[in-house]
């Protein structure tokens, strides 16, 4: 919402919540007094009908139940949690633990990363926006790959998120007593993430195989991704590759040689930071990536999809810059 109302061709006609219903919008975001006059409703697939694009910033398995209808009533969707995601759908309800309600457009969806599926996006009734760590990690090593530049089962992606990223709801193991000074490791086995970053990397190179391990920081906002891969050949030339690579994205910034980025610079920002670093003694790379898990991580990254789906310019209601300190 906070995005959404600075856009100069957006207007917001419903904002659902079952536990807020007939509250003030201001009320629960006093950020937004003056800008979003409008009161949370109950969620109703009918009343969407009039609106060109619905966001489900729901949790999984809410969209796909009502994907179908809403895509039938000419209404694009955009879904920020994961029904969308995972082509493969055993796969996905191994990992989500619930039989998919419409596997058919599982298939249609188009995964929701512009600097990988721009052209598609453009033409999709339905996308699936990645989760807030496959977008980290994915945008670290797509240059890497597509120059063939690593062993591609060779990845380890070392990844902290803030507490932002556990949503708004009460409890023990995120609140600020628990969390401050203290940093922990967590989904070691097995994170949803995991098979998400697997299938997507995957269409670039079928060897592709990774360990991921999450971790949870004392802050509120931001990903940083330490990603590390065996090199393959030469590596004099990756800086330049980097740069090239994303030349042209404008939620992508490579960043000079030797630099690291912090999650701070990107707060509030749709904003992928990266840096490339090449361990000659060790033969590898080390990609550091920062985000901010709600805005390119989630929110922004759906606006931008948004953007191209309707024809806007892609950085409409994006261009903010991070917020420091």
């Amino acid at each position: 919402m906070r995005l959404l109302v600075r856009h100069p061709s957006v207007t917001l006609e419903k904002i659902t919540s079952r536990s807020e219903a007939g509250n003030a919008v201001a009320e629960l975001f006093p950020n937004l007094r003056g800008q979003v006059d409008l009161c949370f409703s109950e969620p109703s697939a009918d009343s969407y009908h009039d609106c060109d694009l619905v966001f489900f910033a729901t949790p999984n398995t809410t969209a796909m139940s009502q994907a179908e209808s809403l895509l039938e009533a000419g209404v694009r969707v955009i879904d920020l949690a994961a029904d969308f995601r995972i082509k493969h759908i055993p796969t996905w309800e191994k990992w989500y633990g619930a039989t998919h309600a419409c596997p058919a457009l599982v298939e249609e969806a188009v995964y929701g990363l512009p600097e990988l599926n721009r052209e598609q996006i453009r033409g999709a009734r339905l996308v699936a926006n990645p989760g807030c760590y496959p977008t980290s990690v994915i945008l670290g090593l797509l240059p890497l790959l597509a120059n063939q530049l690593i062993e591609p089962g060779s990845i380890i992606a070392d990844c902290k998120s803030g507490t932002s990223g556990a949503g708004r709801k009460a409890s023990v193991g995120s609140a600020f007593c628990e969390v401050t000074e203290s940093v922990k490791a967590y989904a070691v086995q097995g994170h949803r993430h995991l098979p998400e970053i697997r299938e997507v990397l995957q269409t670039l190179d079928a060897g592709v195989d990774l360990v991921f391990t999450p971790h949870l920081m004392p802050m509120i906002r931001g990903i940083h991704s330490t990603i590390y891969a065996d090199a393959r050949g030469d590596a004099d030339q990756v800086q330049s590759l980097f740069e090239d690579y994303y030349r042209d994205e404008p939620f992508v910034d490579v960043m000079p040689a030797g630099s690291h980025p912090e999650t701070r610079s990107v707060r509030g920002a749709n904003i992928c930071r990266l840096a490339v670093h090449y361990l000659d003694a060790a033969k590898k790379f080390v990609v550091l990536s920062v985000e901010d898990n709600l805005v390119k991580g989630a929110a922004g990254q759906a606006i931008q999809n948004m953007n191209l789906m309707f024809g806007f310019d892609e950085t409409a209601g994006l261009e903010a810059p991070g917020m420091m300190p």
